[in-house]
């Protein structure tokens, strides 16, 4: 059993054990476990809907993780407050004395850092923000953006060459939705035929899996019915994120 497969397990505690889970805990163990001469970067990156937050907020939880989810409007000086009050500390006046103050934290504390939505730091240049932060303190920080973070990070070679590793976010599986429904349809028995074509309507979205799955459920029980398959479903629409067409 690899360390992937044994993080897939069923769901407990409200958290569904799916692959994108296990790979952004992958991800920042990478980081917590390096040599000592290897950075502490590292990137978990996606598309919309692939359970990047969801995984994030998990894997903070169970690492003692500092978390912050970065904002369209951020400042520096937010982003920095947003991460002092996290930490439960009273921050300084100015961005470098906050700057100092995380810093120092990260490196005294050795938990980790996890920024998601990075997208909008690299929008509003604080790029060079996190990697002070990174440099003044060696801690393990895990970036969580869409699809074309590694591409904006290159635009910072000083940065991007600090990445110990890109961890690409994975499309939903049919396991995946299998694990999704002991959250979002427990009273109703879902068929394979029936979570495949989810999964084929999702188009990697573990989102629309999941909006789907609470769908089948209302009907199921709206019908009478404990257990619900392809047949049975029928020619019920599934949400596919597509607006509907306006009938005439």
């Amino acid at each position: 059993m690899t360390q992937l497969e044994a993080t897939l397990k069923p769901a407990a505690g409200g958290i569904a054990q799916i692959t994108n889970l296990g790979l952004c805990d992958l991800a920042i163990e990478r980081a917590l476990s390096r040599s000592a001469n290897l950075p502490g970067l590292v990137c978990f990156y996606g598309p919309s809907g692939y359970g990047k937050s969801m995984a994030a907020n998990h894997v903070a939880n169970s690492r003692r993780a500092r978390y912050v989810q970065a904002k369209s409007v951020w400042t520096k000086k937010h982003f920095l407050k947003a991460v002092l009050f996290e930490m439960g500390i009273k921050p300084g006046g100015t961005i470098p004395e906050m700057a100092d103050q995380v810093a120092e934290e990260l490196a005294v504390s050795g938990r980790p850092l996890i920024i998601d939505e990075m997208d909008h730091l690299v929008d509003r240049n604080a790029v060079e923000l996190v990697r002070d932060l990174y440099e003044s303190s060696q801690a393990a920080i895990l970036m969580i953006g869409e699809e074309a973070l590694p591409n904006k990070l290159k635009r910072w070679e000083r940065m991007h060459g600090r990445v110990l590793a890109w961890v690409p976010a994975q499309p939903v599986t049919t396991g995946d939705a299998r694990q999704l429904t002991s959250l979002y349809c427990p009273r109703v028995k879902v068929a394979d035929d029936l979570l495949m074509r989810l999964v084929e309507l999702s188009h990697g979205s573990v989102r629309r899996v999941c909006v789907n799955l609470e769908r089948i459920q209302e009907e199921a029980m709206l019908a009478g019915k404990d257990v619900m398959d392809l047949a049975l479903w029928g020619k019920r629409e599934l949400y596919t994120g597509e607006a509907p067409k306006r009938r005439a």
